[in-house]
């Protein structure tokens, strides 16, 4: 009877082995970018706003907050003169960023997640932005960079995702995202998951 005893003890703990990683699933990835949705809209928003206001090569910082916690910024470069296709070279800094609880299912269950970034610049998540026709052309993008999470998931999540839209002028001399014809994808990984991001803005 002793074997089968350890037999049937062994399989509670392959169970519990199963579940020791904390980032390591698909749904998990896809959890981990969910908090992230928002930002990307509000960094975008915010790269447009340090265009226009730029009166030279570096943009002013712009600066937003969390919908719960925390602040996005966005600090980086843009092309000067007359043309009208620029390129913007962009970072994102977060600080405890939080959107609030998100729901991960149909039955409404949320979580809530922060989101940091390093400190240093160099390192932060890069958004990239080249601009044609300015003001009413069109965009194309990419963000990708590593973000830093705490609550109800802990680790890292890295995009790469590319986007494109059409661009507007608005009204003062300057241009913005057209709203609901921006397209972004790619991916969101986090520990050893994968999660297909399909955007529309």
């Amino acid at each position: 009877m002793r074997p089968i005893w350890f037999a049937l003890a062994a399989v509670p703990l392959l169970i519990a082995c199963a579940d020791d990683d904390a980032i390591d699933s698909d749904e998990e990835a896809r959890r981990a970018y969910l908090g992230l949705d928002g930002s990307v809209a509000k960094s975008l928003a915010l790269g447009f706003a340090g265009f226009n206001a730029a009166t030279s090569a570096n943009i002013p910082p712009q600066m937003t907050t969390g919908d719960a916690a925390g602040t996005l910024a966005i600090t980086g470069q843009v092309d000067q003169g007359a043309s009208a296709n620029k390129e913007m070279r962009l970072y994102v800094g977060m600080v405890d960023y939080d959107d609030g609880p998100f729901p991960i299912n149909d039955a409404g269950d949320t979580i809530s997640i922060h989101y940091d970034t390093d400190a240093a610049t160099a390192t932060q998540p890069y958004l990239h932005l080249s601009l044609r026709g300015i003001p009413s052309g069109t965009f194309t993008g990419e963000l990708t960079g590593t973000y830093h999470l705490t609550g109800a998931i802990e680790g890292d999540a890295t995009l790469d995702l590319t986007m494109s839209g059409a661009l507007m002028d608005d009204g003062s001399g300057g241009t913005l995202r057209m709203p609901g014809a921006t397209t972004v994808t790619g991916t969101a990984t986090s520990g050893d998951g994968l999660y297909q991001v399909t955007l529309t803005l």
